[in-house]
């Protein structure tokens, strides 16, 4: 199968630009966490030796600079353990250490964030001491998080406006278009119907005359889609039955008896703000893809149901199908898994039913080799 997508490079620049400014981030902010990690390993080192100090002193030892070390340790938690009892805590809450169970916990936890320190005061006698990370350290530990998010919603807020410009353009570039097409249709338009007259006059036959006013009808169908796209389309309470039949039907006329045309729909007129030439237009393009998708053989069928303060149109079809990861890509422009086509029919079609009549459109079902189902979703109006 065959088929195009084109996107723009632009977005994911972005998205690896902002992956290199995290990692770049994540690796500084990783370097730090160990230069302070190791200069609160080297305050431990001193402290163990200050306890030797203290544990070894007689009366003829300084012993100030030993507390001196103590004293400016006030964030490192501390448990110094001999004989795998606790002797002594620092900067440890009294209700920890009062209680057996949590002042275990709070050891294990210890042990988990650092390797302990032994202190051999004496041949043959040992002192363990356990030490956890400073409130710097642990905040410093999260630090990297918090880059993460806040890179995530720049990123996400520069491709969402990226995005939207994009889309903008996008809308400006149509309704150009469509001005600038229904005006180019309208001037040579007028000059047919002026012909039409002349012929009648010249006494042309007139089934010549009513099938070249058929296909003025048609171009001027045309044209009036074409100037509505462009602009904003006044929509009007119809019931949705009667306008989608009447464009089911002048389809079914015109194709090959090869496709089986079916049409269901309650009895009871069901009303919907629509846009009728737009509707008209939305229902062709869908049956026309139905039956490119079948290559002009097999069933097409056209189901409307109610479900509650709603309306479903469903059109399906025995055509080729697509895959479920493309459920979504068949209504961007430019995607089409034809070989020849522009792929617009589908994203013109979203754009009349989401945009211009507040509806919604999707692909509700499809299986390869055995086809697909669009459904289209409105809002029920009041009744006339």
């Amino acid at each position: 199968m065959f088929f195009s997508d084109r996107r723009n490079t632009t977005p994911w620049f972005i998205i690896l630009a902002s992956f290199c400014i995290i990692s770049l981030i994540l690796w500084n902010t990783y370097t730090f966490f160990q230069i302070f990690k190791n200069e609160e390993r080297l305050k431990m080192n001193l402290w163990a030796k200050a306890q030797k100090t203290l544990i070894n002193a007689d009366e003829n030892t300084d012993v100030e600079l030993p507390l001196q070390i103590f004293s400016t340790n006030s964030s490192i938690p501390i448990i110094l353990t001999e004989n795998n009892k606790i002797i002594n805590a620092v900067n440890v809450e009294d209700k920890i250490i009062a209680s057996n169970i949590e002042s275990a916990r709070f050891l294990a936890n210890l042990k988990n964030e650092n390797d302990p320190i032994v202190i051999e005061y004496s041949p043959g006698k040992f002192q363990k001491l356990y030490y956890g990370n400073s409130a710097l350290l642990n905040k410093l530990k999260y630090y990297p998080i918090a880059l993460l998010l806040i890179i995530v919603l720049f990123a996400a807020l520069v491709y969402n406006f990226y995005r939207s410009t994009k889309m903008a353009t996008q809308n400006k570039l149509w309704a150009g278009m469509a001005k600038e097409t229904a005006h180019q249709i309208g001037t040579p338009l007028s000059s047919l119907i002026g012909w039409i007259e002349l012929l009648k006059a010249e006494n042309v036959a007139e089934s010549t005359t009513i099938e070249i006013e058929k296909d003025i009808e048609r171009l001027q169908t045309i044209t009036d889609r074409f100037s509505k796209i462009g602009s904003e389309p006044k929509l009007e309470n119809q019931d949705i039955i009667a306008a989608t039949r009447e464009t089911f039907d002048y389809l079914q006329s015109r194709f090959s008896k090869q496709v089986v045309f079916s049409f269901q729909a309650p009895d009871l007129p069901i009303f919907v703000l629509i846009n009728p030439t737009l509707h008209s237009w939305t229902i062709e393009n869908l049956v026309k893809n139905a039956i490119d998708a079948m290559k002009g053989k097999g069933n097409l069928d056209l189901v409307i149901e109610q479900e509650g303060d709603s309306v479903k149109i469903k059109v399906s079809d025995t055509g080729n199908g697509i895959l479920k990861s493309q459920f979504k890509k068949i209504f961007e422009p430019g995607f089409t898994t034809k070989k020849r086509g522009w792929g617009l029919g589908l994203s013109l079609t979203k754009r009349i039913v989401e945009e211009y009549h507040k509806g919604f459109i999707k692909v509700v079902q499809s299986e390869i080799g055995k086809g697909s189902t669009i459904q289209l979703s409105y809002k029920k109006s009041e009744s006339v």
